[in-house]
């Protein structure tokens, strides 16, 4: 199953740039023996409308036309559903083996998620009620996308 990341808000050269990729890049080498490719991230620039509500609008065309046709689409919005890392782990890999092609994580901009996406998508997580600047909100994705494939190959880097 591919995995992609579709995000407002381009990284900047720093310390969040640098975790996002380590990462990604350990989730590309430990994923391909449990049939998880891809890891790749596309990110948009925040929308230029002239209101909230029309930059909302403008940031999910852009988000959700990133995800392929029939991609499941995992939302990340402080209003959604909270996991273990375990119980994050063990719905990827259900997803997986329920045979996605493709998952799409969708992160959004300042303004929060347009309601067009939060429906579209299977399944909405929040990492926390709490509001995340998109940096940190893509390196905790990226580092508990890491950490769920340990998890599924049994590695030591999660420990209950």
């Amino acid at each position: 199953m591919r995995v992609s990341i579709a995000a407002i808000g381009r990284l900047k050269s720093g310390p969040e740039q640098d975790l996002v990729a380590r990462y990604l890049e350990r989730a590309r080498g430990a994923g391909k023996p449990l049939g998880l490719t891809g890891f790749d991230v596309s990110e948009f620039g925040e929308a230029r409308g002239d209101n909230t509500a029309q930059r909302k609008s403008q940031e999910a065309d852009q988000l959700l036309g990133a995800c392929p046709e029939g991609a499941q689409i995992i939302a990340l919005d402080e209003r959604g559903r909270t996991m273990t890392s375990p119980d994050f782990s063990k719905k990827i890999g259900q997803i997986r083996d329920d045979g996605a092609r493709h998952t799409c994580f969708i992160i959004g901009g300042p303004d929060g998620l347009d309601a067009s996406v939060r429906k579209k998508a299977h399944l909405t997580l929040s990492f926390s009620p709490l509001t995340w600047p998109h940096q940190i909100v893509r390196a905790l994705l990226c580092e508990q996308l890491y950490r769920s494939i340990t998890i599924m190959s049994g590695h030591p880097y999660h420990r209950e």
